[in-house]
C-alpha cells in the first residue's frame, strides 16, 4: 500500500512541476495576452498540488498504525 501511495506522490509532484513549467513558458513567450491560458494552468497546478498534499496526508496517517 505504501508503494502505491509513494508512486502517486511522485506522479503528483511531477505533474505539478510540468504544469508549473508550462505556465512559466506560456507567460515568458508573451503569446497569452488575455492571461486566460495562464489562469487555466495555474488552476491545474493548484489542483495537482492539492491532490498531492492529500495523498501525503493519507500516507502519513496510514504510516502511524
Amino acid at each position: 500500500m505504501n508503494g502505491i501511495l509513494i508512486f502517486f506522490i511522485v506522479m503528483g509532484a511531477l505533474a505539478t512541476a510540468v504544469v508549473l513549467a508550462r505556465g512559466i513558458f506560456t507567460m515568458a513567450s508573451g503569446k497569452d495576452m488575455t492571461g486566460r491560458r495562464s489562469n487555466q494552468l495555474m488552476w491545474y497546478r493548484v489542483l495537482f498540488q492539492g491532490l498531492t498534499v492529500a495523498v501525503v496526508i493519507l500516507f502519513l496517517l496510514l504510516g502511524r498504525h
